[in-house]
């Protein structure tokens, strides 16, 4: 029997509906729906950069506008809808989905970073700062001295106590209370989550099959390779992950597909042809734009992005200054699910601007021309940049900003008319976000767009 074929904007469309990017900022945030989206795609990257704002705050933007970061506290915090771990990498997670990552705890001491032996010397060191956690309640890193008098920078000369934590973390002992500055405090994690503890973990067996799944069901359909990139936490061998794929093939949950215009082996849950059927048939597979972050569960596995969507995306933080292309922070500008440019994006709160340093689009947007992979006819440049230009002041208002500064585009020729779309949506003000009891009120103050090269 062949395998059911697609087209390629299948994928890519109900990739788009996988990552609640089918409709960009159309959502509202609340308990159920914040658990909601965790649970679709695996976890919420979290990063300490923080040129436009942290990366998880701008994830949630993109899929549910302007909030409130103190509901956002609360839910994280005291209602616990969600969880920190690691999935792709650091992650907030869904509590409902404890017992899994409960199993990767259990095993921590068979699967963990790479220190043993400092772990094994520091035992007594370990015990300590358990018990003072007990003793004294949360406690951050900042809260344990370093006995040695000079430190170097990287987590391998963390202080020791940093590793005595770190280990407790991970290994379950300990959860993430809270967060002070962004600095992590943990407490036991019976006394941080008490219910999620109570429910029973997934067993060895059980949990590379949860693994995949859960990958599959977040992307909608994957290669071997997207699915080795996409929760990349733990580890799991490539030999298991194929046996694992293997027996879930056997089993009827996984079927192989094919992609036309694409030669890979490709892959989905059974019960995804379907909505992959029903992806291929919308014409409009995303009504809305964004600003993605760089950390974005959408764009974890960038080769993906490319081949599903013609976007050839690095992050540029790593990367040395003179050796950037679109610059430090660059976010991917999504439109009516295309990716048509990006912008190196940096927030000047005490001035309230953010600040557009370049504005990069794709040569096929510029020329007019249908999406590389996607399919369909092209986009009306004008409506784009609209569209670009709204997401854009929501954006400032969420970060706290009143004005938006654009310094340069490529093409240059399209700086002046991204300027004032740019203003007519400041000066609409928050009129298509009103602001609702989960959300954000409107900034106060004057609103206006800067023709400056900076704050």
């Amino acid at each position: 029997m062949s395998a059911p074929r697609f087209p390629l904007r299948a994928a890519s469309a109900l990739f788009l509906e996988r990552q609640w990017l089918d409709r960009p900022r159309g959502r509202r945030l609340g308990a159920r729906s914040l658990a909601g989206f965790a649970e679709a795609t695996g976890g919420i990257q979290l990063d300490t950069i923080n040129v436009v704002d942290r990366a998880h705050h701008l994830t949630l933007w993109s899929r549910f506008g302007p909030y409130r970061r103190e509901s956002l506290q609360r839910l994280i915090e005291r209602n616990r809808v969600l969880f920190e771990y690691w999935s792709h990498a650091a992650c907030l997670v869904a509590t409902s989905d404890f017992p899994a990552w409960r199993r990767v705890m259990m095993d921590y001491r068979r699967r963990h970073k790479g220190w043993a032996r400092f772990l094994k010397q520091q035992e007594r060191l370990i015990a300590q700062v358990e018990d003072a956690i007990r003793t004294r309640g949360p406690l951050a890193n900042a809260d344990f001295e370093d006995p040695r008098k000079k430190r170097r920078a990287g987590w391998w000369s963390w202080k020791p106590a940093a590793h005595a934590l770190d280990w407790l973390w991970m290994s379950g002992r300990t959860a993430v209370h809270s967060r002070v500055h962004f600095q992590k405090r943990f407490d036991l994690i019976e006394r941080v989550l008490p219910e999620a503890l109570a429910r029973e973990p997934l067993s060895a067996d059980a949990f590379p099959r949860w693994h995949v799944a859960r990958s599959l069901r977040a992307m909608g359909a994957a290669t071997d390779l997207d699915l080795n990139r996409y929760l990349t936490y733990p580890r799991i061998e490539a030999s298991m992950r194929r046996e694992t794929l293997k027996h879930l093939l056997r089993t009827g949950e996984v079927v192989e597909i094919q992609l036309d215009g694409d030669r890979g082996r490709w892959f989905a849950l059974r019960e995804d042809l379907e909505p992959l059927a029903a992806a291929a048939r919308r014409r409009t597979p995303s009504a809305g734009a964004a600003l993605l972050s760089p950390f974005d569960s959408f764009l974890w596995h960038r080769e993906r992005a490319r081949r599903l969507f013609g976007f050839d995306y690095t992050i540029e933080v790593y990367v040395p200054g003179h050796k950037r292309t679109h610059g430090y922070y660059s976010m991917p500008l999504l439109v009516d699910g295309h990716l048509i440019g990006r912008a190196d994006t940096k927030a000047h709160r005490a001035e309230g601007v953010l600040e557009l340093r370049r504005v990069h689009f794709e040569p096929w947007f510029v020329r007019g021309e249908s999406p590389p992979v996607r399919g369909g006819g092209a986009l009306e440049r004008d409506a784009a940049l609209t569209d670009v230009a709204e997401a854009a002041a929501s954006l400032a208002r969420f970060v706290g900003c009143t004005r938006i500064v654009t310094a340069r585009t490529a093409p240059a020729g399209l700086r002046s008319q991204l300027r004032r779309t740019i203003e007519n949506a400041l000066a609409r003000g928050a009129a298509r976000e009103q602001p609702t009891a989960g959300s954000l009120s409107p900034l106060a103050g004057r609103s206006g767009v800067d023709t400056r090269s900076g704050p």
